[in-house]
């Protein structure tokens, strides 16, 4: 649309990386302010739980409704996308789920929230997000691609790939989902800041596909349509700046950029820069494990708690929302486990 209309002198890709390094910074920006992580709204051992849902809720529920509206004026079109196949993954999704989700609670914090850390001087995240990232790229095309693969083979076909196919489904999610985070708001009382930084997180996603999608989509050179994610962007980034002759920057290694500068422009601000590393052994064998458990978890889930999360709930997937779900569960039961302190995941 926009390439149709203006003349920007720069190649789709260029302003792709460009829209996605803006997205990036406001996400960062908003994401280190309030602290937003699903991890906080589901680990029993966070103090403020009910205000991180409430606040993330308020995030899914603006990427719902948002995507929507959007989709319905014709500024996102995800058609063909393989969060809609009909042909769902079932085994790798939940396995990947529940890995994920344990994943993050060993390392106390999502992806998206280890990346934030990692531009305020959290040492421990950057250790993660490197393993995460190998790890995760060692399951697309490495040494766990074939395991990655054969637990992909197994699926279980539905008649749709998404709820906005069946008949009051965009309605009906759309409205829980607003529902359920007006009932957390008015139960926990979280700060009016962080809702309003939530609903600003949740319009990164819809902003995401409809500038991969229709905003920046070049028909004649086509790129991937793709929103916010962490995953496979952390797996692009890290790659890239080992070989970036050989493998070309896109719009997920623009949104790890921007993330990074919105969280470090925003801590510098705020006075939270501060060095950070781990405490002892145990604790670098817990987090070590969980990057490894987030990068096998996050591939085969089909992304993390923003990739699969937001955007591919925003779409209303039935294969994003499942894996949502599994890495809830997971992270549920990995929380249970870490409260009773077993001497591996002790802090």
């Amino acid at each position: 649309m926009l390439l149709e209309q203006y003349d920007w002198g720069l190649e789709a890709r260029t302003l792709q990386i460009i829209f996605a390094l803006v997205l990036g910074v406001v996400l960062g920006i908003a994401a280190q302010i309030s602290r937003f992580c699903l991890r906080r709204a589901v680990d029993r051992n966070s103090s403020d739980r009910g205000q991180a849902g409430a606040v993330w809720l308020t995030a899914l529920a603006t990427a719902i409704v948002g995507f929507q509206v959007a989709s319905a004026n014709g500024l996102v079109n995800v058609e063909g996308h393989r969060y809609l196949d009909t042909g769902l993954p079932v085994l790798a999704i939940l396995i990947g789920g529940l890995a994920f989700g344990v994943g993050m609670i060993l390392t106390r914090g999502c992806a998206s929230r280890l990346t934030v850390l990692a531009a305020t001087g959290n040492l421990r995240a950057v250790s993660v997000l490197v393993i995460f990232a190998i790890v995760a790229h060692a399951t697309l095309k490495g040494v766990f691609a074939p395991l990655r693969t054969s637990l992909g083979a197994i699926t279980a076909e539905l008649p749709v790939g998404s709820l906005a196919e069946v008949p009051f489904g965009t309605a009906s999610a759309s409205a829980l989902a607003v529902l359920a985070a007006g009932f957390l708001f008015y139960r926990h009382r979280p700060a009016l800041t962080h809702v309003a930084l939530g609903i600003v997180i949740g319009l990164v996603p819809v902003f995401g596909w409809a500038t991969t999608s229709v905003l920046l989509f070049d028909e004649f050179d086509p790129l991937a349509v793709q929103s916010a994610a962490f995953t496979l962007p952390w797996t692009e980034t890290l790659f890239w700046t080992i070989a970036s002759t050989a493998l070309p920057a896109g719009f997920g290694t623009g949104l790890i950029g921007g993330v990074l500068l919105g969280s470090f422009l925003s801590a510098a601000v705020r006075k939270e820069l501060k060095l950070e590393s781990f405490e002892s052994p145990a604790q670098t064998v817990r987090y070590a494990l969980g990057a490894v458990l987030m990068g096998f978890g996050g591939v085969l889930a089909g992304g993390c708690t923003i990739g699969a999360g937001l955007s591919g709930s925003a779409t209303l997937s039935i294969a994003a929302l499942l894996a949502l779900a599994s890495i809830t569960v997971g992270a549920t039961v990995a929380s249970r486990v870490t409260e009773q302190g077993p001497r591996l995941v002790a802090a």
